[in-house]
């Protein structure tokens, strides 16, 4: 099956030809601003990658990088950010915000593919290894004993918080006592994951073991672990896991 890759980009012929490009790799659905590819998202749960045009009326690109990467429904789906504003500020901005990748305009197409390819493969190791194990929350680097401390206070902080749905970006630097751009560059250069793909992770990897190790029920573990519907806590899981809640805790405890 081909995987899917939403563009969002309001010049039609610009979307038009890039479509083209990307026709013979992938799945492609086209969306002309920001609004339109959240109502999009949510209801498309098969979406694999994101590129997304930064200068878009109704809602930017930046702000709709903004608005994914703080949703437990969809913050996993890798962005892809174009813009012709060749500044090192914009570039920091879209990756400060959760960007994954930024090409400046123009740009060569295989760039482009290039990008998407290698971000779709590191998602489905990312995907395979905690699928296998849900261990660890970074890549098993070597770090150092500053790192290691950090990783520790990290976790930590994550963890005395999983129940809370409102725990982002901003509230996890000011439990860090950091900015929130120093937190995203630490936690980037550690363990090449954004703050939120470490909060998402932690809450699965909890919840994992709570349907291994426990008798509670599917919604009381949604809840405990900061999910405020089971359908979320179900589209998130299965995408982590390969499996539905109910699969695993079967695999997990098939005499249950």
């Amino acid at each position: 099956m081909k995987r899917t890759v939403l563009l969002i980009d309001d010049n039609l012929e610009f979307l038009e030809v890039l479509k083209d490009e990307l026709t013979e790799a992938y799945e492609v659905i086209t969306t002309q601003n920001g609004q339109e590819a959240i109502d999009c998202l949510t209801h498309n749960s098969d979406i694999d990658i994101i590129v997304c045009d930064v200068m878009m009326p109704v809602m930017d690109g930046f702000e709709f990088c903004k608005i994914v990467k703080s949703n437990l429904e969809f913050n996993y789906v890798p962005v892809i950010l174009l813009t012709a504003q060749n500044t090192l500020k914009s570039r920091i901005t879209g990756l400060d915000l959760g960007a994954d990748a930024y090409i400046e305009k123009p740009f060569d197409v295989e760039h482009l593919l290039v990008q998407i390819a290698n971000l779709i493969a590191n998602r489905d190791k990312l995907r395979m290894h905690f699928s296998l194990s849900a261990i660890s929350n970074s890549k098993g680097l070597n770090h150092s004993s500053n790192d290691q401390s950090f990783l520790d206070k990290l976790n930590q902080a994550i963890f005395d918080n999983l129940d809370d749905q409102f725990l982002d970006v901003d509230k996890l630097a000011n439990l860090m006592n950091t900015s929130r751009t120093g937190l995203f560059r630490k936690i980037k250069s550690l363990s090449d994951l954004t703050p939120n793909e470490i909060i998402n992770i932690a809450r699965l990897k909890r919840a994992a073991e709570l349907l291994a190790e426990t008798d509670l029920k599917i919604f009381e573990i949604t809840y405990m672990v900061g999910y405020n519907s089971q359908t979320s806590f179900g589209r998130s899981f299965c995408k982590q896991f390969g499996m539905t809640p109910t699969e695993y805790q079967k695999l997990k405890k098939p005499g249950a």
